[in-house]
């Protein structure tokens, strides 16, 4: 069967870096924690690395039969410990269906995951996670599970979850490896699980910063060309000069393009263009939320061309591991000059958010929620509803969270007769006071 993923026709030097380390970790049979500021293109590099035909003959090379599990934690309805499970057995199935192993394995893996649905029991999950991966093993065939997104199961994450993965791991003799996707490193997600040696035994850290050019370019070739955009070449360098290699900022500047219509004649037009658009100010604003007090007292002092001592630049490292921060001859220059222009704003944005005038998406959401007044809304319907026009990026927790929130103090200054429910793991419901 063809693969559809559009990332798949990249070629095969996109973020040929980040390829080649990875690649390299899974040679060698390493686990990793590839981790990024949030939106920053792990999931655009992660969707190439997965699906390109070439990338176990050019960047892992070893001879031997490699099978990619990916395991996305934004399917999770419920972040609880036995859905994680079913989870990752459901989808180690699904990536044997699709594979060319021998069919007796592939009805083997199927008992088992139709065991454990009938069971619901934990205990007899891990297990059949692991006799899976055991199985797959024992046919010459090296497994990776990627679990995308691991951050969501910050709140359910204990010292028993970690041993169980590392149980996988040795069940099959350590040819399994791991994959983490997060926004953070292991032991920032929960220290009293994940201490900085247990981790450094058990995983590799790899960071992906901001795009380099030629890959920006790519990814914008690959989303005008689905837009139908027209937009001069001649002004596609400033194009990624404003974004500077932030994925999601890309994305969400080439919507609101297509959305508007709008032309441009140079650099400061778009800058200023995208610098009113809700969307890329909510990012940039997750941006900033994603980073703890010191890591954002350091970044204002850089924004503000303010010296950086040694101490402070190990205490936040985080911002120069993850591309915040970068170092030029002259000063310590933050990434993009869309964020810049948040921080530099960000009393007037914090003064135009309390502002008791709905705001084109929190209109939205309030419209939807209001037509379903009384029953429970998921975060996917939130998302189809509010976002539909980026849905397929992708919308983070914190983007639905940030906008009810947003909402709630609205209603509430406006003395509305309505209040929106949080309804744990699923979403959110309205009801009439």
């Amino acid at each position: 069967m063809e693969n559809q993923t559009i990332e798949a026709l990249y070629p095969i030097s996109f973020r040929q870096k980040d390829a080649v380390t990875l690649g390299q970790h899974l040679k060698n049979r390493n686990s990793v924690i590839l981790m990024g500021m949030k939106r920053v293109g792990i999931s655009n590099f992660l969707r190439f690395f997965l699906n390109h035909k070439e990338i176990v003959r050019k960047y892992i090379a070893d001879g031997n039969s490699h099978l990619f599990i990916p395991i996305d934690l934004n399917d999770l309805v419920e972040r609880e410990v036995f859905p994680f499970w079913i989870l990752t057995l459901k989808r180690i199935y699904d990536a044997c269906e699709k594979s060319a192993l021998d069919n007796s394995t592939k009805k083997y893996i199927e008992r088992l995951f139709l065991d454990c649905m009938q069971s619901k029991d934990t205990f007899l999950t891990i297990e059949g996670v692991k006799k899976s991966l055991a199985k797959i093993t024992q046919e010459g065939v090296l497994s990776t599970i990627f679990l995308i997104r691991f951050d969501r199961l910050r709140e359910v994450v204990t010292l028993e979850l970690f041993g169980n993965i590392q149980g996988v791991k040795d069940a099959t003799n350590r040819k399994v490896s791991f994959v983490f996707t997060s926004f953070r490193g292991l032991p920032d997600l929960a220290p009293e699980v994940f201490t900085k040696s247990s981790v450094a035994l058990f995983a590799r850290n790899m960071y992906v910063r901001p795009a380099e050019k030629e890959d920006t370019k790519i990814i914008f070739d690959t989303y005008k060309a689905r837009y139908k955009l027209i937009f001069p070449l001649a002004l596609e360098t400033a194009l990624f000069e404003v974004v500077d290699g932030y994925v999601q900022y890309l994305q969400l500047a080439l919507i609101s393009f297509h959305e508007s219509g709008k032309t441009f004649k140079n650099k400061q037009e778009i800058f200023d263009f995208l610098c009113t658009d809700e969307r890329i100010m909510l990012q940039s604003e997750e941006l900033w939320e994603s980073l703890n007090n010191v890591e954002q007292g350091i970044l204002l002092k850089a924004e503000n061309l303010k010296e950086i001592s040694d101490e402070e630049r190990k205490s936040a490292s985080y911002l120069w591991d993850s591309g915040f921060l970068v170092d030029s001859k002259e000063k310590t220059m933050v990434f993009s000059s869309l964020f810049s222009y948040y921080l530099k704003q960000r009393k007037i944005a914090r003064e135009i958010a309390a502002n008791v005038e709905l705001s084109k998406k929190e209109h939205l959401l309030f419209t939807f929620l209001k037509s379903r007044i009384g029953e429970i809304c998921e975060r996917e319907e939130i998302i189809q509803a509010v976002w539909q026009e980026v849905e397929e990026l992708g919308i983070s927790d914190w983007a639905i969270d940030r906008l009810i929130a947003r909402l709630r103090v609205k209603l509430k200054s406006q003395k509305a007769k309505f209040e929106i429910q949080t309804i744990k793991t699923r979403g959110y419901k309205m009801i009439e006071g």
